[in-house]
């Protein structure tokens, strides 16, 4: 009997977390999308202030053996913040534009940037068959009697990249897409290059 409780019990928790979890992830409104196009404008002053000390993540200081993961990138760059002034301000920043927290609003930028990711592999086909050549290659390195093992770990390393970032834009689902396109060109002027990122031929 208190086994039964108990499943019963952990089965409830485990519906009700997977509930809460759908209400998280449900589609990005264009309302969200603007105040997190907002918070990025807003957060300029503060790179300025924190980009060269420990408090502000810096992605060109990553080592080559270690390339940050692409599916979360803007999560990654918050966990670097705990504990620092930028964080405390920061989230300031972000809650201003109505996010609960900077977890809540790097959860959508990680979705943003994928879906912005997925529309450029997309446009260029450059997820098409793109792991069938990588694991060539990969096999090709690993073979190669020329290469360092430290060398060999930095072209794993940026291959786990590559491939994370294929994946990444294969998984990113459809209304993700949708819902940033029509704020694209925003996006583009705060977060990249307007040519990389133009959308007219997708």
């Amino acid at each position: 009997m208190f086994c039964s409780k108990s499943i019963t019990r952990w089965s409830l928790a485990l519906v009700v977390s997977l509930m809460a979890f759908a209400a998280q992830a449900k589609d990005l409104s264009d309302s969200t999308i603007q105040a997190f196009i907002a918070s990025l404008n807003d957060a300029q002053e503060l790179q300025d202030k924190y980009e060269d000390t420990e408090g502000w993540p810096d992605p060109e200081s990553e080592d080559m053996a270690s390339m940050p993961d692409m599916t979360r990138l803007f999560s990654n760059g918050v966990e670097q913040m705990e504990g620092t002034p930028a964080y405390d301000e920061f989230e300031a920043v972000v809650e201003k534009r109505g996010f609960d927290n900077l977890e809540s609003w790097a959860s959508v930028g990680d979705r943003v940037f994928a879906a912005m990711m997925a529309i450029n592999m997309k446009k260029e086909g450059a997820d098409s068959g793109a792991g069938q050549e990588m694991a060539k290659a990969m096999a090709e390195i690993e073979n190669n009697p020329n290469m360092s093992e430290q060398q060999k770990a930095q072209m794993r390393a940026m291959m786990g990249a590559a491939l994370s970032i294929t994946k990444m834009a294969d998984d990113v689902p459809a209304a993700d897409i949708e819902a940033i396109r029509p704020h694209l060109k925003d996006l583009e002027a705060v977060m990249g290059d307007d040519e990389e990122w133009d959308d007219d031929e997708y």
